[in-house]
């Protein structure tokens, strides 16, 4: 009998009792880990690994069974430490000490996920929300009044925006800042306990000041939503100041270093120069002018400018999903359970199918998004540096953002959740983190937009861009258009393409793989979907905006959830043209090969988890529908081999990741567990086992002839 392979790489793929035919049989492509890590780590790369390094170090560690008090204190400190070591300038202005270097802020900031993700919130309220308005919302007299104590963190402050009665509805709340004339003041309210400030970052105890937003009345006339610097708290005593009041949200589902509260205000004056007034300003009689004369595109260029929150959100859930992978595969390829294929040995976790199923499919959707989030960077920077800075670059940053973060944050849950149950118990205990994780980024999918809210901003995206198409076309155009989208339409549900397809893929079943395989034919397949949803949407809503107010919301909410899932495949799509991009930079052959395999794996996974769409609409026979999953199968054998090197890539060592199954220590336990019975059995003293023995006195009581 030969024994399973020790190395976990290939772990049960040589053993000839399995009558091998896999990936260990054959000459099988081989990974530059090194050359993948560095692509891994994109334009800012050195950035990065200054980050990681920082994030490695055990002051910046999350502690965990901490009281949410202490957890408080230590985050504290904590932002203190990485201004210390120059970690949290890089966007603000070299003027003042920074470095102009947006995309690299970013890149840098969410690898603090790895130290501890509350860690990574507060610091990106601290100067992520809260510096990022005054610096972005404010003009240079705001910068140097305020900037230097933010950098510094002489003044920790709040990001106050959400309201207890409006969250992702900015547009709607209902805290005022009324112009008064004959002081030059605003004077500050939240008229009713649904306008209190709610979930915000610092102010339970550590803010002094905060960016409050606001609805800006002058001279009887509301100029809609506003930003508006507040002093909150006494320097000294800490303590609130008259008129402004506030409570503590107490523990959270996580998150505990952060010390989020409640905030409200009565008749609170601040200066007529507290108002954050690039986009809009007051003179000293009370009137308002701006550069952009529309209230609503004035609105969303504001709200525009703080679209870093859902870039960074996107980056910080791609790499807890990197650091759960990382975690999983490598216990995976080391704990060994049932010995189905040796009667001696048995089988690493990640020999057996669902969990290459279940892994392998998460890991490629990692893949993706990190690829997808590199875009996502380059566009931010490109926008933000000025380098191509036009409103539809806004529009696109800001349509991107909204498509990828619910997409990521989503997927690093179920991720964290899919990895904690394939480590068993193992994987229940704090210590290896994903329960912990998980707690953590819960919140990843609500603030900075709630996720399903986001995707309907895309979907709305979508429509607009649809309906643009046609706004200045001929009757003739449009009218071959619609033909056209019904001769597609009766070819799909007569059958008529099925029966031509089931012609084509008559003979091997491989053929039809071979079809969905291809990278040209996966992109049809998901772009026929999203193209086809947004068409049926636009068709259905098509008048809306002539209807009557409430019948035109009726019509609306009726397609709701048909554009929210067409703006989710969108984002799929844009994930998948991500990755099949990336691999064009990949220069080694075998490097490229089994990414390609990975990239292949994302694309059907998803095709798979639409397939009723595809066999309802007709865009797959029932033959070649068959197909998916057996191909899929296919697909994790090939990358089983790889699986390590995958993993590896991602660049996060033992200091991040921080958990004991991810050790190594397993497989000393194992080896030790086999050598035990292996020396037991050679020295003839090992106990026969009853089933054997039964079998034996059943052979011999057998009649002999």
């Amino acid at each position: 009998m030969t024994e399973v392979a020790a190395d976990p790489r290939s772990a049960g793929t040589v053993s000839t009792s399995r009558g091998n035919s896999g990936p260990a049989a054959h000459a099988a492509p081989t990974v530059d880990v090194a050359a993948l890590g560095e692509q891994l780590l994109g334009k800012w790369a050195d950035i990065r690994r200054e980050a990681r390094e920082l994030a490695g170090r055990p002051e910046l560690h999350k502690i965990e069974g901490q009281t949410h008090v202490d957890h408080r204190a230590r985050t504290f400190g904590q932002l203190k430490f990485l201004v210390d070591h120059g970690a949290v300038h890089r966007a603000f202005p070299a003027a003042l000490g920074g470095a102009d270097d947006h995309g690299g802020n970013i890149a840098g900031f969410e690898e603090l996920v790895t130290a501890d993700p509350s860690l990574q919130i507060k610091a990106g309220v601290q100067w992520g929300l809260f510096g990022s308005a005054v610096m972005h919302l404010g003009t240079a007299e705001h910068h140097a009044k305020w900037l230097p104590g933010i950098m510094s963190l002489e003044i920790p402050g709040c990001f106050a925006m959400t309201e207890t009665g409006h969250g992702s509805d900015v547009a709607s709340i209902a805290t005022t800042a009324t112009y008064d004339e004959a002081t030059e003041e605003f004077i500050v309210n939240t008229p009713f306990r649904a306008a209190w400030k709610d979930y915000i970052g610092n102010a339970a105890n550590d803010g002094l000041g905060a960016v409050v937003f606001a609805q800006l009345i002058t001279q009887g006339v509301n100029h809609g939503v506003h930003a508006f610097y507040v002093d909150l708290r006494d320097p000294d005593t800490k303590e609130f100041l008259p008129g402004i009041g506030g409570e503590d949200d107490g523990v959270k589902g996580g998150l505990n270093g952060i010390d989020n509260g409640r905030l409200h205000f009565t008749d609170v004056r601040i200066p007529r120069t507290n108002l954050l007034n690039r986009y809009g300003s007051v003179d000293a009689e009370g009137t308002y002018t701006s550069p952009i004369a529309s209230p609503g595109r004035r609105f969303f260029t504001m709200l525009g400018t703080l679209v870093q929150g859902r870039v960074s959100l996107d980056g910080a859930a791609v790499a807890a999903s990197k650091l759960a992978l990382k975690t999983a595969i490598q216990y995976a390829t080391e704990r060994r359970q049932f010995n189905a294929s040796s009667h001696t040995d048995e089988e690493v976790l990640l020999d057996y199918q669902r969990h290459q199923r279940r892994l392998f499919t998460r890991l490629a959707t990692t893949y993706a998004a990190g690829f997808a989030h590199e875009q996502l960077l380059q566009k931010f920077d490109d926008v933000f540096s000025g380098a191509h800075d036009t409103d539809e670059d806004r529009q696109d940053l800001e349509t991107l953002a909204a498509a990828l973060k619910p997409l990521s944050t989503w997927h690093a849950l179920d991720t964290l959740q899919e990895c904690r149950e394939a480590c068993g118990g193992a994987g229940f205990l704090i210590e290896n983190r994903f329960a912990s994780l998980r707690a953590d980024l819960d919140v990843y999918a609500t603030f900075e937009g709630d996720n399903t809210v986001l995707l309907q901003l895309v979907a709305k995206r979508l429509l607009s861009d649809y309906a643009r198409e046609f706004r200045n076309v001929d009757i003739g155009v449009l009218a071959r258009y619609v033909v056209g989208q019904a001769a597609g339409a009766a070819i799909h549900r007569t059958g008529l393409r099925q029966v031509a397809q089931f012609v084509a893929d008559t003979g091997l079943v491989q053929k039809a793989a071979l079809a969905l395989r291809d990278e040209e034919s996966q992109r049809a397949l998901l772009t026929d979907r999203v193209q086809t949803m947004v068409a049926e949407a636009g068709s259905a809503l098509k008048g809306a905006a002539r209807m009557p107010q409430d019948k035109a919301a009726a019509l609306f909410n009726e397609h709701q959830d048909d554009l929210i899932d067409a703006a989710q495949a969108h984002a799929e799509l844009l994930q998948w043209e991500a990755f099949t991009e990336a691999l064009a930079e990949i220069k080694d052959p075998g490097t490229r090969k089994v990414l390609t395999w990975v990239r292949d794996l994302f694309g059907l996974s998803l095709i798979e988890k639409n397939l009723s769409w595809y066999l309802m609409n007709g865009r797959l026979s029932m033959q070649r529908a068959r197909t998916v999953g057996d191909y899929i199968n296919r697909l994790l054998v090939k990358i089983r081999p790889h699986a390590l090197d995958l993993v590896d890539a991602f660049g996060y060592g033992p200091e991040h990741l921080r958990a004991s199954i991810a050790t190594g220590a397993e497989k000393t336990r194992q080896d030790e567990a086999r050598a035990y019975f292996r020396a037991q059995r050679a020295s003839g003293t090992a106990p026969v086992e009853e089933k054997v023995l039964l079998a034996r006195k059943a052979a011999a009581a057998k009649p002999r002839r």
